[in-house]
């Protein structure tokens, strides 16, 4: 059996297989389903319509999705005032899978009818991006949250009414979007069937982000002791990937009991649940004392909480690494005592998508995930993409760690 044949592809697909009907299919008018932030998300500005698509350029591919991840990058964006890296209206949607349907004349990435996984884009000239390095890319702000009109109201209304996308490289909040071929990973060789293929959609983000700021950016190995702040989709993944890399403590953090049982069912070697404190103990003391008393050898923050980055930099052992991954508002600040941080010869850093090259990292996830090392169906909650409010709501209560709307 082919590789294409062991897929269910929808029969709305089966032409662009024929190399004569790439041409027709790249021409057609695509109108889509989408999730449109017409204004902040609690003013109830996120509404289900239908688009038009433009049509794609050179460089980018028309992909039908078959699933997209939630995470809170999106619910972040699409809830705060205008700014450079928030406007309306817009799509927006950052993990996902599906399958090509038509691609530009330079697409070298995937051909029509391939399963593809989605990630971020990059510049791909810069030095970081040269490097290797392309989640630091120089232009990775304009790039991947610029303003790039690929959508328009569907409607016959004269002017229409353009819908900015591309967010991510790729808005995977719609049916059918047009992405960047940087961001896209071919997965004909990655994925046996279409369940594979949602389960697989939030690889590129969330679960690239945790696992690889601590084999990427941490560098951690047996003779760590690893603290994962928040165990959201992106913290339960560093835990994962601290027992991959055998790491001889793992301390989960979270004020969400179900979370953190599950952590210590995903890797964790202690728990701490940061809303029940021992009377007279703050969080620092009972992470350090957990810690050999002297505090973790790597620190990873997911929450973006301005206290616990203060606290988590604070139990963070001499020598150690402290590192951010979770996004702060944007005003937020951290005051660090300067004396006693460089005499500890502690490092605070940043790390965006765990300095993952996605076309590498996302077939490395998939082979843990094959190997039973990377269990990230435990995450996964499967919903209708009608229901995304219930996925958003889920995701914040803490019922739902990664919710993922199928289309």
């Amino acid at each position: 059996m082919s590789a294409r044949a062991s897929f269910n592809i929808p029969p709305s697909l089966r032409k662009v297989w024929m190399e004569e009907d790439r041409k027709m299919a790249s021409a057609d008018k695509i109108t889509s389903r989408a999730i449109v932030c017409h204004d902040k998300l609690q003013n109830g500005g996120w509404k289900m319509d239908t688009v038009t698509l433009r049509e794609p350029h050179d460089d980018e591919l028309v992909i039908e999705m078959v699933a997209s991840g939630i995470c809170h990058t999106d619910a972040l964006v699409g809830s705060i005032d205008p700014s450079p890296i928030s406007f309306y209206p817009r799509i927006l949607g950052h993990e996902g899978s599906g399958y090509v349907r038509a691609i530009g004349s330079k697409v070298t990435v995937a051909s029509p009818g391939d399963p593809v996984l989605l990630s971020f884009t990059c510049c791909s000239s810069c030095s970081s991006c040269v490097a290797k390095h392309s989640s630091v890319c120089y232009s990775f702000n304009d790039i991947n949250f610029g303003r790039n009109n690929v959508f328009s109201l569907a409607s016959d209304s004269d002017p229409k009414y353009d819908i900015g996308g591309k967010f991510f490289g790729q808005s995977s909040f719609a049916n059918f979007t047009i992405v960047d071929q940087k961001s896209v990973v071919n997965a004909k060789r990655l994925v046996r069937n279409d369940d594979e293929l949602k389960l697989f959609a939030p690889l590129g983000c969330g679960i690239q982000t945790g696992s690889g700021t601590v084999i990427n950016v941490a560098k951690a190995g047996e003779d760590d002791a690893v603290a994962v702040l928040g165990m959201g989709g992106v913290g339960l993944s560093a835990i994962m990937a601290a027992k991959i890399r055998g790491c001889r403590m793992i301390i989960g953090i979270d004020r969400v009991s179900q979370r953190l049982e599950l952590a210590k069912e995903l890797g964790a070697t202690h728990v701490v649940d940061s809303s029940k404190l021992p009377e007279g103990k703050t969080l620092v003391d009972v992470v350090r004392e957990i810690a050999d008393g002297v505090g973790p050898t790597v620190t990873v923050d997911t929450t973006g909480v301005p206290a616990l980055i203060q606290m988590g930099i604070e139990f963070t052992r001499y020598s150690g690494k402290a590192i951010q991954v979770g996004t702060a508002p944007a005003d937020a600040n951290l005051t660090i005592p300067i004396f006693p941080f460089m005499v500890a010869g502690k490092t605070y850093t940043g790390a965006v998508q765990g300095d993952s090259t996605p076309s590498e990292y996302v077939p490395q996830m998939v082979e843990w995930y094959r190997k039973r090392m990377f269990p990230i169906d435990r995450l996964i909650k499967l919903m209708p993409a009608d229901e995304y409010e219930r996925a958003l709501h889920e995701m914040h209560s803490g019922e739902t760690v990664k919710p993922v709307i199928v289309w």
